[in-house]
C-alpha cells in the first residue's frame, strides 16, 4: 500500500494546520491556514503570524522541549471576531504540528453562562438582603411595634414574591429551551388563546384605567403550536403593555397575511400596541436578552424579572415564528408576533 505524504494529509484537513520545525520555520501549511494568514505563510516563520502573547509564550515552551501546548488566538475582520484554540503537538524531535479550531461559539456560550449566573445571583441577592435586614430588625425592638411590624412584613412579602417570580421565570425558560428544537404540531386556535389571556389580565387592565381595543377576527385559522406556550407569549406581551405602556389605551389585533419575509406560506400576525412612553430604538435589538431592562428601577417596581421577552423569543423560535418590535420615544410601542400557519 503506497504511503501518504504528510503534506497531503495536512491539506485534506478542514481546519488550519501547519507543520513547523524547531526554529519555527513553516514546512507545510494547508489551504485553510494559507487562506487565514496569506500565501506568505508557506515561506515564513510561524512567529510572524502568531504574535499574540499567550500563543507566542506557548510556542516558546514547545520549542524549549515541552511535548504539547494550547493557547487562544484571536483574529478579527470588519464584521466579526473569531476566537481560535491553537494546539501544538510535537510529532518527532524535528517537527511540531499546529492545528487551529474555531471556538468562538464555545467562548460565546461560556460568556453567556457567566453573565447569566452573575445576573441571577444579583437578582436574588437584592431581595435576600432586604429580607435579612428586616428579619434582623423585627428581632429587635421593632418586633413590639405593630405599625412597624405590619409595614416590614408587607415589604418582606413583596420581596418574597419577587424571588418567587424570578424562580418561576427561570424554570419556564429552562423548560422552553429544553424543547426548543422540537416544533409543536397540535392545532391551536389563537383567538381562544388571546381571549383567555385577556380574561386573566382584565383586573390589571381595569386597575390601570386602560381602554382596551380588541380586533380579533372570528375566522382565524388554527395553527400548529403549543397552546400553553403561546398563552405565555401573549400574557407576557399584554402584561408588559399594561405595566409599561400607559397612555390610557391598549390595542390587541390579529390578522392573517398571505406571506411574510423569511417564512414559507401564510402567517398570523398578532399585534399588542400601547401608547406609553415608547422605547428608544437603540434598546430594541437587546429587548429579548435575559435580564436586559430599559428602565431597571421601573421594571423592578412593576414586578418584572427581566426574563419575560427572553421567554417570548425562545417560544417563538420553537414555533418558527418572529417577534417584531417597533417603537419611538413618546409614541408607544407595538410588539408583533408572526406565526406560520403551516
Amino acid at each position: 500500500m503506497p504511503s501518504i505524504r504528510p503534506a497531503t494529509l495536512i491539506a485534506a484537513l478542514p481546519q488550519p494546520v501547519v507543520m513547523i520545525d524547531n526554529e519555527g520555520l513553516v514546512i507545510h501549511a494547508n489551504p485553510a491556514a494559507i487562506e487565514l494568514f496569506g500565501r506568505k505563510m508557506g515561506v515564513s516563520n510561524i512567529r510572524a503570524h502568531l504574535r499574540q502573547p499567550a500563543v507566542a509564550a506557548m510556542l516558546e515552551r514547545v520549542f524549549g522541549g515541552q511535548s504539547d501546548g494550547s493557547a487562544p488566538f484571536v483574529t478579527a475582520t470588519a464584521s466579526q471576531e473569531i476566537v481560535w484554540r491553537v494546539d501544538a503537538r510535537r510529532i518527532d524531535r524535528a517537527h511540531i504540528l499546529l492545528s487551529m479550531q474555531d471556538v468562538s461559539d464555545i467562548e460565546s456560550a461560556e460568556a453567556q453562562r457567566r453573565d447569566f449566573v452573575a445576573n441571577v445571583s444579583h437578582e436574588l441577592r437584592s431581595p435576600l438582603t432586604v429580607l435579612a435586614g428586616f428579619i434582623e430588625t423585627l428581632r429587635g425592638p421593632a418586633g413590639d411595634d405593630p405599625a412597624a411590624r405590619a409595614e416590614f412584613l408587607g415589604i418582606m412579602a413583596e420581596q418574597s414574591a419577587r424571588m418567587t417570580g424570578l424562580v418561576k421565570d427561570l424554570l419556564s425558560l429552562a423548560r422552553v429551551e429544553a424543547v426548543e428544537r422540537i416544533r409543536p404540531r397540535d392545532p391551536v386556535a389563537i383567538d381562544r388563546v388571546i381571549a383567555g389571556t385577556l380574561a386573566a389580565l382584565r383586573p390589571q387592565i381595569e386597575s390601570r384605567g386602560l381602554e382596551l381595543h380588541c380586533d380579533i377576527p372570528p375566522d382565524l385559522p388554527e395553527i400548529p403550536g403549543d397552546a400553553d406556550q403561546l398563552a405565555q407569549v401573549f400574557h407576557n406581551l399584554i402584561e408588559n403593555g399594561v405595566n409599561y405602556g400607559g397612555g390610557g389605551r391598549l390595542e390587541v389585533s390579529a390578522e392573517k397575511l398571505p406571506s411574510y419575509p423569511g417564512i414559507a406560506g401564510p402567517v398570523l400576525r398578532v399585534c399588542v400596541r400601547d401608547y406609553g412612553d415608547g422605547i428608544d430604538p437603540e434598546h430594541v435589538p437587546r429587548l429579548t436578552e435575559r435580564f436586559y431592562r430599559v428602565d431597571k428601577a421601573r421594571s423592578r417596581d412593576a414586578g418584572g424579572t427581566g426574563l419575560g421577552l427572553a421567554i417570548v423569543k425562545h417560544i417563538l423560535v420553537r414555533h418558527r415564528g418572529r417577534l417584531v418590535v417597533r417603537s419611538r420615544v413618546g409614541e408607544g410601542a407595538c410588539f408583533s408576533v408572526i406565526l406560520p400557519c403551516h
